[in-house]
């Protein structure tokens, strides 16, 4: 039910066209080119899509994300603030940062936008966090413009002021909604429905195709001996049965082999399609056909620059915009770290960490703390920036030799 005192200040404007519901398009779902129906929920049943949406939820939920400070020096990690144990550890009591990061994941790649109620006390601060279901959700703004949120649950609803909900939008055209990516894709989701439908039935009918029961004479009852061959020879199970005709019948296979309508090669294509929806490399959905040993770790981390740090910034900047105050915006934020996806294979980086000591960038635990190994004290120069002795300026080289060459000369004419 509307709160009677809300339901007064927000007004829906006039019009169907003046709603942002949070599944507007919805329209978009439902029958394809391919005859087969596409939403959230039977995309979710064909497999790439389902590797798609898992890789992408996992990796970002894997990350560590932490709130930090602004400092002189650069930045710090802010512990002490109530929004970094929501959102590294526990964002209520029922979910983890894993599962919370994960879920919100999932519905902006599934309906295209994300929401998550905002609990906070009486003094604003935010105390827990919990995800709301994208289609159950209706944007909408009162007579003076001001967006609301109305959450439909099956016992009422429910109005909840834009302070109240994280929002997380996909790529869309106003800027406020989200687009589903499964709903602007669902032809070509479509069709891998399908081909995987017709391998089902291929092999159901005993991995042959369809044929007829030719009969030299005039056949009284059709249908019986249709069934009747159906029950004997249907099915996987019954492959490679001997056949027995009686009557002069002959069988007549028809119909388009596999091999020649390229089904396989289909059912390829249709998995590369669904992974250019979601930007994922095909390697990382078991797609290895143009993988080498050479260009996989560099696919990898193409995959964190074009594909995981844009989905990154969303989420930090969404987060940062509705759960800081105005004054706390000036202060703090939150960020993802990656650098664990970008380290590469051991010797390249023993490589340039070694780089980094010489060069005075790194330090000893600079090093320590990027491998996640304790870090060694002050007294024994765990904290030291250093330089290899032997670099010094173009202009003075050769320098020191002429230095000694002439303290020699001088000697001499001493002597």
């Amino acid at each position: 039910m509307r709160i009677p005192f809300l339901s007064k200040i927000f007004q829906p404007r006039a019009g169907p066209t003046n709603n942002l519901w949070g599944s507007a398009y919805s329209f978009f779902f439902g029958s394809t080119t391919s005859g087969k129906t596409v939403n959230e929920r039977t995309a979710m049943q064909t497999t790439a899509v389902y590797a798609c949406v898992r890789i992408l939820s996992e990796t970002i939920a894997s990350l560590p994300l932490h709130t930090y400070k602004n400092t002189v020096v650069g930045k710090e990690k802010a512990i002490d603030h109530p929004l970094y144990h929501l959102l590294h550890n526990e964002p209520n009591p029922e979910m983890t940062s894993f599962v919370f990061r994960e879920t919100l994941m999932g519905h902006l790649l599934l309906w295209g936008n994300a929401y998550a109620q905002i609990i906070r006390d009486g003094r604003g601060k935010v105390v827990a966090l919990y995800p709301l279901m994208p289609d159950k959700m209706v944007v909408d703004r009162t007579v003076s413009g001001e967006l609301y949120f109305e959450y439909r649950k099956d016992t009422g609803t429910v109005i909840l002021r834009k302070e109240e909900v994280l929002h997380i939008p996909g790529l869309g055209f106003d800027g406020l909604l989200g687009y589903s990516p499964i709903a602007m894709a669902k032809n070509a989701i479509g069709m891998a429905i399908a081909t995987e439908e017709y391998g089902a039935k291929f092999f159901s009918n005993g991995a042959n195709p369809g044929g007829v029961l030719e009969h030299p004479g005039v056949v009284k009852d059709p249908t019986r001996i249709r069934e009747s061959w159906n029950a004997v020879y249907q099915g996987s199970g019954n492959a490679h049965r001997v056949a027995v005709l009686e009557e002069g019948m002959k069988f007549q296979p028809i119909g388009i082999p596999p091999e020649q309508a390229q089904f396989l090669e289909t059912r390829k294509f249709q998995t590369e399609e669904i992974c250019r929806i979601f930007r994922v490399p095909p390697h990382l959905v078991a797609s290895l056909d143009r993988a080498t040993f050479s260009n996989i770790e560099n696919q990898s981390i193409s995959f964190v620059i074009h594909t995981i740090r844009p989905w990154l910034v969303r989420l930090e900047q969404s987060i940062n915009k509705a759960l800081f105050t105005d004054v706390e915006k000036k202060v703090y934020f939150v960020s993802f770290i990656v650098d664990g996806l970008l380290r590469g294979d051991y010797a390249s980086r023993m490589q340039g960490y070694s780089v980094g000591i010489q060069n005075g960038f790194l330090s000893p635990n600079d090093i320590r703390t990027l491998e996640n190994m304790n870090l060694i004290p002050d007294e024994e120069g765990g904290n030291l920036y250093i330089v290899n002795g032997n670099m010094t300026k173009l202009k003075d080289t050769g320098a020191f030799s002429n230095r000694g060459g002439n303290q020699e000369m001088e000697g001499q004419k001493l002597e």
